[in-house]
Parts: C-alpha cells; sequence; structure tokens
C-alpha cells in the first residue's frame, strides 16, 4: 500500500460578481413584474403574490454577501432571470471544461499534465450526459491515463478524493486530478425568493501522488470517509427523461429544490456524527485539530457542525468561511476554504476537510501537514 497526499489546488474564480443588493433589485423588480401579470389571480386568492427579497434577509438566512458566476448579465434581466450562455459547436471546449483547465493547470503548477493517470471531473451537474467531461479535460490538459465523471451533489469533490487516493494507494496509478468545476448558476431558480441567493460558479482542483514523490510542502491523507442516506429533502429533476414527461415547460422541480427545514434538521446531526466518528476511529481528539474546511453552504450550519466538533466556539482561523464572497459552489466550496487557508499551518498539524449535501451525502479528509 502507498501513501497518499495531496500536493496541489487550483481554483478558477469568474470576473463577474453580484453582490446582495445587485440581486434583490432584479428579483424586486421581477417581482413586481409577476404581481402585476398575475394580479387578478392574485385578487382572487387562487395565487399567492410573490415576495420582496431583502439584502439584510440573505445574510441572515446564510451569511452570503455576494457571488461570482460566469454570466451576470442574464441573471440581473428581471424578464428573464437566468444566465446566458451561448451555445457552442461541438468542436469548442465545453464550459466545464474550460473553467476546470484553468483550476487544473494550477493545481498542477510546474508539473507536466503527461504525469497525471486519471483524471476524475466530480461535480454535482454535468452539462452533457457523454462524452465525459473528465476525458475532454483529459485531452485539452495533455494528461495519460484514463478519465471519467462522478456526481455526489455537493459531496463530489470529498467522494473524488477519496476515490482518487484509494486507487494511488492500491497501486493503480500514482498521480490522480480531481476536478470541480461547477456552474451552479446554471441550476439555480433565481425567481425563487427562498433560494435565489444561495449559489455561485467556480472551479477547483486537487491534485494527488503517492507520498514518496510529494514536495517538502504537501498534506499526507491520512484517512478519508463516505456515507450516503438517501432523502428527497434536496433535489433537481432534470436530465433525459425530461422530454418524455407532460407538461414538462417551466417545471419548478427540474431547478434546485430542497425543504430548508428539514435539511437543517437531518443534515447536521448526521454531518457531526461522521466527522466525530472519522475522527475517534483515528485517534484523533478535538484538540488535535488545527483546521475545519467544512462545505461552504450556509454558515449558521457550519458554526454549528464546528461546535458540535470542537466542543466549544470556533476560534479565528480554526474553521474558515469563503462563502460570504463565493456563495455556496456545491462540491467546490471546502476545496476553495482548503486551497485559500492551508498555507500557514506548519508540520505535524492535522485539519479535516468536509463536505455534504443532497444524497444525504457526506465525505471527510483527514490531512496531515507534510
Amino acid at each position: 500500500m502507498h501513501g497518499v497526499a495531496i500536493t496541489g489546488t487550483g481554483v478558477f474564480t469568474p470576473e463577474h460578481t453580484i453582490t446582495n443588493d445587485e440581486l434583490v433589485a432584479a428579483f424586486n423588480a421581477h417581482a413586481d413584474l409577476w404581481n402585476a401579470e398575475n394580479a387578478a389571480a392574485i385578487a382572487a386568492g387562487t395565487l399567492a403574490e410573490k415576495p420582496q427579497s431583502s439584502s439584510e434577509f440573505i445574510l441572515a438566512a446564510s451569511g452570503i454577501e455576494r457571488r461570482y458566476v460566469l454570466d451576470k448579465t442574464g441573471i440581473l434581466d428581471p424578464t428573464r432571470m437566468y444566465p446566458s450562455l451561448p451555445a457552442r459547436d461541438d468542436d469548442a471546449p465545453s464550459y466545464m471544461a474550460e473553467i476546470g483547465i484553468d483550476a487544473a493547470c494550477k493545481a498542477l503548477g510546474n508539473l507536466d499534465p503527461a504525469i497525471v493517470d486519471v483524471v476524475i471531473c466530480a461535480a454535482s451537474n454535468m452539462e452533457r450526459a457523454y462524452p465525459a467531461i473528465a476525458v475532454e479535460i483529459q485531452q485539452l490538459l495533455g494528461a495519460g491515463g484514463f478519465a471519467f465523471d462522478m456526481n455526489v451533489a455537493c459531496s463530489s469533490a470529498t467522494f473524488g478524493i477519496q476515490t482518487a487516493a484509494d486507487m494511488i494507494r492500491a497501486g493503480s496509478v500514482r498521480t490522480a486530478l480531481v476536478v470541480n468545476p461547477e456552474i451552479c448558476s446554471a441550476h439555480l431558480e433565481w425567481r425563487d425568493r427562498d433560494c435565489h441567493f444561495i449559489f455561485g460558479d467556480v472551479a477547483t482542483a486537487t491534485l494527488l501522488q503517492r507520498d514518496t514523490d510529494a514536495p517538502a510542502r504537501h498534506f499526507k491523507i491520512r484517512s478519508t470517509r463516505c456515507a450516503t442516506q438517501f432523502s428527497n429533502n434536496i433535489r433537481n429533476n432534470n436530465g433525459y427523461l425530461r422530454r418524455t414527461h407532460d407538461q414538462m415547460e417551466d417545471r419548478r422541480d427540474m431547478q434546485f429544490m430542497q425543504n430548508g427545514r428539514k435539511v437543517f434538521k437531518e443534515v447536521l446531526p448526521l454531518v457531526s456524527k461522521h466527522i466525530a466518528s472519522h475522527m475517534a476511529d483515528e485517534g484523533i481528539g478535538a484538540d488535535d485539530l488545527k483546521r475545519l474546511w467544512l462545505h461552504q453552504a450556509n454558515k449558521t450550519m457550519n458554526d454549528y457542525i464546528g461546535k458540535k466538533v470542537l466542543g466549544r466556539d470556533p476560534g479565528p482561523g480554526e474553521q474558515p468561511n469563503i462563502l460570504q464572497d463565493y456563495a455556496n459552489t456545491s462540491s467546490a466550496g471546502s476545496i476553495i476554504a482548503f486551497s485559500k487557508h492551508s498555507d500557514d499551518l506548519n508540520a505535524g498539524d492535522l485539519g479535516i476537510i468536509c463536505s455534504f449535501g443532497a444524497g444525504y451525502s457526506v465525505g471527510s479528509v483527514i490531512v496531515e501537514r507534510g
């Protein structure tokens, strides 16, 4: 069995930013238009008036202040309220591959992409069913070996890391690249007040190698663990069977949907127990941890989990949040936090990367600074 190390990470950040104030102005203009168009039904009581949003509501509900997106013009158009991403020719790079390559190159640094034995594209949605986005990234990057896509929603990154780490441990590959291109703005229903603020776009990449190939500064993967439990409380019913369904036009369930109250009630104890069990099995106590890089979905959720895991309120820097700037970026969130808030750790310091989401799913990676 071979040891495994994380030797590089990369983050692609789109150039467009949408602040809460900008988003609220567009949403409220849309709500005014919708209410005016449906005034008769609202007066008759057959439709409910669409409520207004506010920046204060968004910040209190999520901790989000802004988000990065590939296109902001379409999202902020009150008559449209979703991104405008022109279709590309089959011979042109896909959007996911394009942003994934950017993150992958940053993760590789000066290394030759040819050393990569496997590329895993792990994300909550795929731009197409086939050919695999991962194989396209492999081709564009000039990587060797093989590639495949995987989807475990918001846990895709940590599940991808465990999959890659297992391959390296077993000796079937020597170097692996896990890429998480998340174009979340395309599956979000921006016209729904309860969720219109949640997501942003980004791409991350994590390079894993045998620890004998790792440079002096790396993170040894001590242990990985994944778990799933089926739930409908976070769901997206879009897919290749969509055209077979009656009344498929503008069906709300074809976009991101969640029962937020049930998610909070059920996911928080699930994740806290998962992390605690993983730590106990590895003989790691709360005082041994220097850093928690949690899934960036909601600040209240992270604060709860951090307190449960540590047995106290996390101190400054112990549980870094990036969601105020990036919003929820699905599987990429914990990797952004890890990439941006790990350089200060010293040799021997321990931390946990953890993501959780639809499924339900939860994945944790215990790392040690080399």
